[in-house]
Order: C-alpha cells, then sequence, then structure tokens
C-alpha cells in the first residue's frame, strides 16, 4: 500500500506516536482526537504527551503535511481505532469509546476499507464492531475488512518499539487478516504474527495478566518478607542466580491503562476460570492499601507535631513518564490527605495534575518530616536529604548510582 490514507482514532499515548510513525512513511496520517486542546497543539508540531522523540517526528510530520489533526474523520482506506477501554466501576470492561469511535467515522468508510482495533478490549469486540457496522452500514455489510493488533510498548522507549517489535495481527478472516499485515509492513520492522480476531484479542490479554502476575508474586514478597524481617530485595537477588528464576522488583502496587485494566477483562467474561488472574488483581490492590497503612503508622508515630508533613516522591505509575493512568501513586496520595497530615507531592514530569497540589523536589525535602519514595524517577538519584528519615518502597535506594546522603532507611527490610 502506498500514498493511501489512514484515519488514526485518538491521539494519546499509543495514537499519536502510531500516527507519527506512520507518518514518516509514504501514508497520509488523518489523526482524530475529541479535545480541540490537542489538534491545536498537535498541528502546531507540539505534542501534550512526555515520549522522548516524539514530538520531533509530530514536528518533521506536520510541516512536511503528512500528518495533520482534526475533530473530525475524513474518507480513507485503512481505520484505526487507539482509543481508552476502561473498566466500570464493578470492574467490567467498558468498550464505549470504541463502538462510539466507529460510529464516529462510519458515514466515510467505503467497500475495500479496512478497520483495525488496537485498543485492548475484551475477546468478541472485534464481532461487535463488525455487528455494529452492519447496523448503521447495512451497505457495507461483508464488504469492509476488520483486523485485532495490539501495540506492545514500553513508555519511554515506544517509537522505537512500534517500529521493530514483533506484532500478532488477527483478521475475521483471511483476507482481512493478509491485508492489514500489508499496511503494517509499511512501517513495522518486526515479525508480523498472522492469526484470527478472537486468538488476537486474547493473545494481548494473555500477556498483560501475565505480568501482573509475575508482579504479584513480587509484592506479595515483599509483605511476607516485612513480616519475616529479611530484605526482599537481597532476597529477589540471590533467588535471581538460580538459572530458571527471575523474579520481579516489588513496588506500590501496579498501575497503567494495561496491567491494571486488562486482566478485569478476563475475569469479567471467565469468573470461574480466572481465578489465579483475579487473585493476583487483588494482590496489587492489596499491596497499594499495605502502602498506606505503613505511612499511617508514621504519622502516628510522630502525632506530637500538630500537622506532619510528608513528602511523597512520584505520581506517575512508572518510572520517567508522565502517564498517571490508574497510578498507585495517585491512589496513596488521596488516601493520606485524609489523614491530619500535609502532603507534599513530587512529580517532576508533570506540570500541574487536576486534583494534587505539586511542589518541588528542593521545597518538598525542606518541608517534610520524613520522605516517602513511590517512583524510581532518575531526577530522585543522588538528593540529599539532609538526615529526614525515609521510606523507600520502589527500591530506588537499590540502584547502584543512587546514595541517599545523610539519610537513613526507615524501612531497611524493603
Amino acid at each position: 500500500m502506498k500514498n493511501k490514507k489512514v484515519v488514526i482514532m485518538g491521539l494519546g499515548y499509543i495514537g499519536l506516536p502510531t500516527a507519527a510513525v506512520i507518518s514518516e512513511t509514504n501514508w497520509l496520517v488523518h489523526g482524530v482526537d475529541v479535545k480541540p486542546s490537542i489538534i491545536d497543539t498537535i498541528n502546531a508540531g507540539n505534542i501534550h504527551i512526555v515520549e522522548p522523540g516524539l514530538e520531533d517526528v509530530i514536528s518533521s510530520s506536520v510541516k512536511k503535511g503528512s500528518l495533520i489533526a482534526s475533530l473530525e474523520p475524513v474518507e480513507a482506506d485503512v481505520f484505526v481505532i487507539a482509543v481508552p477501554t476502561p473498566f466500570k466501576n464493578d470492574y467490567q470492561p467498558d468498550i464505549t469509546y470504541v463502538l462510539n469511535a466507529l460510529e464516529k467515522f462510519s458515514q466515510k468508510v467505503n467497500q475495500g476499507n479496512l478497520i483495525i482495533l488496537e485498543s485492548t478490549s475484551p475477546v468478541g469486540t472485534i464481532d461487535k464492531l463488525v455487528n455494529r457496522l452492519d447496523e448503521i452500514r447495512p451497505d457495507l455489510t461483508n464488504k469492509v475488512y476488520f483486523a485485532y493488533c495490539p501495540e506492545r510498548v514500553l513508555p519511554g522507549n515506544v517509537l522505537f518499539e512500534l517500529k521493530n517489535n514483533d506484532r500478532v495481527i488477527g483478521g475475521i478472516n483471511p483476507e482481512s487478516t493478509a491485508l492489514a499485515i500489508d499496511f503494517y509492513s509499511d512501517f513495522v520492522k518486526g515479525e508480523l504474527h498472522p492469526t484470527n480476531s478472537r486468538t488476537a484479542e486474547m493473545c494481548k490479554l494473555t500477556e498483560n495478566a501475565f505480568r501482573d502476575a509475575n508482579i504479584a508474586f513480587a509484592n506479595e514478597l515483599s509483605m511476607i518478607c516485612e513480616k519475616a524481617d529479611i530484605n526482599v530485595w537481597e532476597l529477589i537477588e540471590l533467588s535471581n542466580k538460580h538459572p530458571r528464576v527471575n523474579i520481579l522488583k516489588p513496588g506500590i502496587g501496579v498501575g497503567g491503562h494495561c496491567l491494571a485494566v486488562d486482566p478485569w477483562f478476563l475475569v469479567a467474561d471467565f469468573p470461574e476460570e480466572a481465578k489465579l488472574i483475579r487473585c493476583s488483581r487483588e494482590v496489587n490492590l492489596q499491596k497499594t492499601a499495605w502502602v498506606v497503612n505503613i505511612i499511617k503508622k508514621e504519622v502516628d508515630n510522630i502525632s506530637e507535631l500538630s500537622k506532619p508533613k510528608v513528602a511523597l516522591m512520584g505520581l506517575s505509575y512508572k518510572p520517567d513518564i508522565d502517564d498517571v493512568r490508574e497510578s498507585p501513586a495517585v491512589d496513596i496520595c488521596t488516601e493520606l490527605l485524609r489523614l491530619n497530615t500535609e502532603v507534599l507531592v513530587v512529580e517532576p514530569h508533570i506540570t500541574n495534575h487536576k486534583l494534587l497540589q505539586l511542589t518541588s523536589i528542593d521545597s518538598a525535602l525542606e518541608g517534610a518530616d520524613f520522605v516517602v519514595f513511590l517512583v524510581k524517577h532518575n531526577d530522585f538519584f543522588e538528593i540529599n536529604l539532609k538526615g529526614k528519615p525515609y521510606y523507600d518502597f520502589c527500591g530506588i535506594s537499590e540502584n547502584s548510582s543512587f546514595v541517599l546522603k545523610n539519610g537513613y532507611p526507615k524501612n531497611v527490610k524493603l
């Protein structure tokens, strides 16, 4: 496929980098989002998220005319849906955004077009899209191709991984799969693995549920070690000397739009079978609550102060990004604000937060009675604690380049 047009529905953490990578080829990219501010930012050659190298590509593509952002879709050869798929309060999947995206461009679809879903979705979502388009455009029944192709990227390295990672591509029929593979081969250097749409949907959920379970093991181990008076960091390092053992590092829970959300899709659809998957989710949620209780106890220990000040270091769901979706650090901050304490929140990758007031590293360290490291940001390496007590829940003091100057660990076992 050359010199054709693709519409990208959703210009967030996946949609915008995907649009950028495709715009470097011979494709013309028409990006669509619901927020006018995002449209204006992109069309000015700028970006609204933090991702290394992304702004340079966006700026270049906008200037040469291979990328344009808009509130409305246009006719195209390929339509890619990359919108959020959250869960409801009862952990039931919500594919409203996906269906809305389809409806928004449904009148722009023509016979022979290809519709690709990249949003992580419950098994069978592609089938629902097919049925919905049949309802809206019965004239296109069996005349449009559908495929599912989940992303596999790491924030902070998205552009490289979009181009080089293998992709699983599943169509509703062999023709759809072949057409989708033809599309992705224009900008993906990794191997493209063909399958059917339901297997591709399940593959994405399986990958994230597997990772969530591995993290749950590490988080559960950290709570056991605290009670057993064992340094969990040393224990994991020694255990991983075994040639077939690779335990991950514990943290404060699990965040992000994938790992904290996707396993619930399997639990919702297969409640009797997904017992381990549910348990892993519950363990990781428990770890966040456990961290809150540890901090609460410290607040009680210094209750002679009228209003203790706690510096919480990090708000994003993983190091060195600005993404706070489903971040356990946000939950911890919110919970501690209910106490008789002043919370000083530090997040160097965000200018402002809609709910939490942010402060600088220096201001937080100057005013805090004790410091809590929640996220392993590079900005926190080699800071001077000036003798203040601290808790390290993310293993930042284990970094070889990091020395907590004049500080002392309140939780040496973690």
